[in-house]
């Protein structure tokens, strides 16, 4: 079987198709869509695409607002011969705030449950105060992340297994795309890299180590965008694991703009049990 071409797969998996839900009187406030899943070699559904197709429900159902945030618990692994359904319920939609709750299922079985929460682009103040961004790395600093299809430029390899900081910073830049796909875009690739952020102090354990060296899966996500940004210019990814404990990370990060411009920020729980 040939292999996919791994970025038009994922902006394929982006396009929802609108259906109904069972039993539909035409009077129910719940809307579905359903998006099929990446062609990846991977036994699961990737949590970024989930969190990538949560957004673009909320974008469907509010096209003249933007997602301000949105919380994601991962109530379980999804298969991935198996398209999702997403069932949304608008809670409120004013002139300037909308919030909305978005379950994605496989069947009965439910995988993710997610609040969003939107919100249309204002004018005010601004101030803003976050550590100097540095130069965009060279080419020569070109690293391959595991899953996420676009460029992606490194001084640390997660996959090394020496002791570092809990500490790991990234920047990548997709091909050309439409904005409106940056949020759910971002979204992806905030999903994937904050369990090996929390690996960093553990000797001789590397990113790839999962399912035999360590288990781990993501139990919730939130992102916080505040800004509007594009993808296919470059942004970095900076990101801190303050704690490990208890079978648990945490992880956090900003995305900011090459001029220093912070547009979103991230944060993520995950379950992370090392073999003894």
């Amino acid at each position: 079987m040939a292999v996919p071409d791994l970025w038009n797969d994922l902006l394929e998996c982006l396009e929802l198709t609108p259906g109904r839900p069972d039993g539909d009187d035409g009077a129910t406030a719940v809307a579905v869509f359903e998006g099929r899943n990446q062609q990846l070699d991977y036994h699961r559904v990737f949590g970024g695409q989930l969190l990538g197709q949560l957004i673009q429900v909320a974008r469907l159902l509010h096209p003249d607002k933007t997602v301000k945030s949105v919380h994601t618990v991962f109530a379980r692994e999804g298969r991935a011969g198996d398209p999702v359904t997403f069932e949304a319920v608008r809670h409120h939609e004013g002139r300037s705030f909308a919030a909305l709750t978005i379950t994605g299922r496989q069947g009965s079985r439910v995988l993710a449950t997610s609040s969003v929460s939107m919100h249309v682009v204002e004018d005010g103040p601004e101030h803003q105060a976050v550590a100097d961004v540095p130069v965009v790395l060279g080419p020569e600093h070109r690293l391959a992340l595991d899953l996420i299809p676009w460029e992606t430029r490194a001084v640390d390899d997660l996959n090394h297994t020496g002791t570092g900081p809990p500490d790991f910073e990234f920047w990548m830049r997709t091909p050309d795309v439409d904005p409106a796909l940056a949020p759910a875009l971002a979204a992806y690739a905030t999903d994937l890299t904050l369990i090996g952020t929390a690996l960093r102090p553990m000797d001789g354990l590397g990113q790839r180590g999962n399912g035999t060296q360590f288990t781990s899966a993501v139990t919730s996500h939130t992102l916080w965008f505040h800004r509007p940004f594009r993808t296919d210019e470059w942004l970095l990814l900076r990101q801190h694991s303050p704690l490990l404990a208890h079978g648990r990370c945490f992880g956090r990060g900003d995305i900011l703009t090459e001029r220093g411009v912070l547009v979103a920020s991230y944060g993520q729980e995950a379950l992370l049990r090392v073999a003894q």
